[in-house]
């Protein structure tokens, strides 16, 4: 009774020092170190251990609970890392992109053509074509109150 109390308090002890991982990994080791542990502590009273094995690791419910309340948490927290980074990229896409349209303004028309092209393709009803504020003065003049004088 005495090996199997001294074994049951050697297997707290460890375990209350290793992370759920590590249990989980390691079980091979951690048997290996109780195993080394157990057979000095009973040696001397003539018992040897030859061997111990953790077969079954059970978690209470309100550890898994947790656990996986961390977990997800986790994940979410990666998700906005990786959003970040994707938003972090586009930006210098279109930083990019918008010097090497200022460049060149003819690249800006047929970037714009391209578009038109594109809404076109898509069956839609209406198209919106914008258009520059100075080319509507030019066309209403400057007033701008649409009557002219």
């Amino acid at each position: 009774m005495s090996t199997f109390l001294l074994a049951q308090t050697t297997l707290r002890n460890m375990l209350g020092t290793k992370t759920l991982a590590e249990i989980l990994t390691d079980r091979e080791a951690i048997s290996h170190e109780m195993q080394t542990q157990l057979d000095e502590a009973t040696d001397k009273w003539g018992v040897k251990v030859e061997i111990v094995e953790m077969k079954d690791v059970r978690l209470p419910k309100q550890l898994q609970r947790a656990m996986a309340a961390e977990a997800e948490a986790s994940r979410d927290a990666r998700a906005k890392v990786i959003a970040a980074d994707g938003e972090q990229n586009a930006a210098r896409a279109l930083r990019e992109a918008a010097a090497v349209l200022d460049q060149s303004p003819a690249a800006l028309q047929l970037r714009y053509l391209q578009t038109l092209t594109t809404i076109s393709a898509q069956n839609n009803h209406t198209i919106m074509f914008p258009l520059p504020l100075s080319l509507l003065r030019d066309l209403f003049g400057r007033g701008g109150g649409g009557g002219g004088t």
